[in-house]
Parts: structure tokens; C-alpha cells; sequence
């Protein structure tokens, strides 16, 4: 009586195995059908650094992480060190954009070049797809996008462009156990520019991790 009832559990727990994978099978298919997606991808953008002038003091910071400034913009100024009537110039944005980037401290001794912020006047999705997905992708496809920092606030974005080639390489360490005259080549993927068109009222900024599902025309 007791092996029974034991065939019976294995058997009933087989048959909740099976229903799981056919149901995760099946919601898989589903999305894989509608969807184009990847992990592999970041916000990215136009850089704009804003480096001092000269040499000198940095006096009248004006500017943090977030900021927006406006071209031609003075955030702050170098003075001249030494005696005497000691000059100062002012450091100015170079275009419109988003700070993004603050690695000024007032009062510090920089030198001429210095990098004092990055900003960006253009914040886009860069998204790496699998070569063997990419006929899926289309432009002007729209694209539901989750940011790990912002999991709960869902973004979308539009597809803007596809880059032709595929970004890949071989490489020159061919894995352990194969012909040492042969390069092993690694995985291919085609990376998909993608505009924001609605960031959901969360500020995204370069360098952040995003997952994209691209829906299929």
C-alpha cells in the first residue's frame, strides 16, 4: 500500500513538473513571438566635457550631478596663483546638455585640461541584440525598457537605428580541447540605438544597465 501511494506522489509530482514547463514553455514562445529582448544594453549619449582653461584656483562652482546648462554657460572660474593682481577666466559649457558627471571641488589647484564635469545633450538606449534576432528589429519599432536602478517604473523608447555589421571578433585563444590553429570566434551581436520617449519621470542618466523588449513589427 505504501510503494502506492508513494508511485502516486512521484507521479503527481511529474505531472506538476510537466505543467510548469509546458506553462513556462508556452509564456516564453508567446513573448519571444512579440518581443525582441536583451539585457545587454545601457543608457548611453553625447559626452560633453567641460575642462579648465588654465592653470589655477577653482573659484565659483556653479554646477552638480543633474544640473542642466546652457551653451556657452560660465560654471565657474580659474583664478591665477601667485602675488600680485591674480586674473581670472571663466570656464564656460561648451553646448546645452545634462551634467552627468561633477569632478570639480572648489577651491582646489587644477591644472590646464582637466576634466571638471561631463555632461550630455542627448541621452539614448544602446542596446546589443543577438545577430540571429536582429531580423526581428525594425526602425521605428517601439520598445519597452526597465532600468535596473528603476525596476518599477517601466521606460519607452523607439527604435532610431541599426548598425549594419555585426560587432564581433575572433579571438585568439581558442578554448581547451580544440585545433590551436583554428580561432575560436565569439558571440556576434548588432547594436540598436534606441530613443527615450517617455523616461517615466525618472531621471536616467549614461552608464545606467537596462533591459529592452523590442516589439516586433
Amino acid at each position: 500500500m505504501k510503494k502506492r501511494w508513494t508511485t502516486i506522489a512521484y507521479l503527481a509530482i511529474g505531472l506538476v513538473t510537466l505543467a510548469e514547463t509546458a506553462a513556462f514553455s508556452g509564456t516564453y514562445l508567446l513573448h519571444t513571438r512579440h518581443y525582441v529582448s536583451t539585457d545587454n544594453a545601457t543608457i548611453d549619449g553625447d559626452a560633453i566635457e567641460i575642462n579648465a582653461p588654465r592653470s589655477g584656483t577653482l573659484l565659483n562652482w556653479s554646477i552638480t550631478s543633474g544640473s542642466t546648462v546652457s551653451a556657452n554657460e560660465v560654471v565657474g572660474r580659474i583664478q591665477d596663483v601667485g602675488s600680485g593682481a591674480r586674473t581670472k577666466q571663466a570656464i564656460k559649457a561648451p553646448r546645452a546638455g545634462t551634467i552627468a558627471v561633477d569632478n570639480a571641488v572648489p577651491g582646489q589647484f587644477v591644472t590646464a585640461g582637466t576634466r571638471l564635469a561631463t555632461a550630455y545633450d542627448d541621452v539614448y538606449v544602446t542596446a546589443r541584440v543577438a545577430e540571429e534576432d536582429i531580423g526581428g528589429v525594425r526602425a521605428g519599432s517601439l520598445v519597452d525598457i526597465t532600468a535596473d536602478a528603476y525596476p518599477d517604473h517601466p521606460l519607452l523608447g523607439r527604435v532610431t537605428d541599426i548598425q549594419v555589421a555585426a560587432a564581433g571578433e575572433f579571438t585568439i585563444f581558442p578554448a581547451a580541447g580544440t585545433d590551436p590553429r583554428n580561432p575560436q570566434k565569439i558571440d556576434q551581436y548588432v547594436p540598436v540605438r534606441i530613443a527615450l520617449i517617455n523616461t517615466n519621470g525618472v531621471d536616467v542618466r549614461p552608464g545606467m544597465n537596462v533591459a529592452v523588449a523590442i516589439r516586433r513589427s
